[in-house]
């Protein structure tokens, strides 16, 4: 089994069927919900992994996924 990395890859249900590395944002998830914030601002350069970590929320808050 070869692991690859994880370029251009923008959903989050592709990057856990495929096998690709992953950094485990757990903590990330507690801080966000123990943060009690109206508003997060997600400021990151280009190709930081953005638009992957709201993919990453949208599938840990579904009930569908």
């Amino acid at each position: 089994m070869k692991w690859q990395m994880p370029i251009g890859v923008d959903n989050f249900f592709d990057i856990r069927s495929k096998h690709y590395y992953f950094v485990d944002k757990t903590d990330f998830i507690r801080q966000l919900i123990d943060g009690h914030s109206a508003v997060t601002l997600f400021t990151r350069p280009r190709r930081f992994g953005k638009t992957l970590t709201l993919s990453m929320l949208e599938y840990f808050f579904s009930i569908e996924k």
